[in-house]
């Protein structure tokens, strides 16, 4: 059983990283993960706006991503909203009831800026909730001149075909584990 799992969750991944890779939107680097675990997201960034390098990237946290910390990128500044939960979760024995909404990496100055000619990732961890399913990262990319709101979602399923500034999908992949255990997520 465990082995089967294995290779579902292997052709999971293999079929969405081959699905995403064409693709010159914001992306996630992994796009699939099993639920109830930690998640590391690296956003990946491949084009300015028509030209205009990147100067700042917002993402809104999608709900049931747990403890959104954000990585720090030399020269950019890093902003967080918090806002209270509807549904508090547990993490390190304690009751959180605020998490991260949003964040926010800004180029501090125009040295920082991301060129129209090259990628760059941004990264976040949290923890992914028990049950499987698509969550969503909205990301607004800023540039010198305009911006690309990757907020799109389709209105049922997965595919993003059709969509002209889709969200980054993540593919959330049921686990043994976490349907078992209820997913506890102080370990992230």
């Amino acid at each position: 059983m465990k082995r089967l799992f294995t290779t579902k969750f292997i052709a999971t991944c293999a079929l969405l990283t081959c699905g995403t890779a064409t693709f010159s939107h914001v992306v996630l680097g992994e796009p699939a993960a099993l639920a109830g675990t930690s998640y590391r997201a690296t956003l990946r960034v491949g084009h300015g706006c028509d030209g205009s390098p990147v100067t700042a990237l917002h993402v809104t946290i999608p709900a049931g991503f747990m403890g959104a910390k954000p990585m720090p990128k030399p020269g950019w500044v890093l902003s967080l909203k918090f806002e209270k939960l509807a549904k508090p979760y547990q993490s390190h024995g304690k009751t959180i009831s605020e998490d991260v909404s949003e964040i926010t990496w800004t180029a501090a100055s125009k040295e920082y800026w991301l060129p129209d000619a090259y990628y760059d990732e941004f990264v976040l961890r949290g923890g992914l909730p028990a049950s499987a399913g698509p969550m969503w990262f909205k990301v607004l990319q800023t540039c010198e001149k305009g911006s690309i709101d990757w907020a799109e979602v389709p209105a049922s399923g997965t595919s993003t075909k059709g969509l002209k500034a889709p969200a980054a999908l993540l593919e959330i992949i049921e686990s043994g584990a976490a349907r078992h255990s209820g997913a506890d997520h102080s370990k992230h």
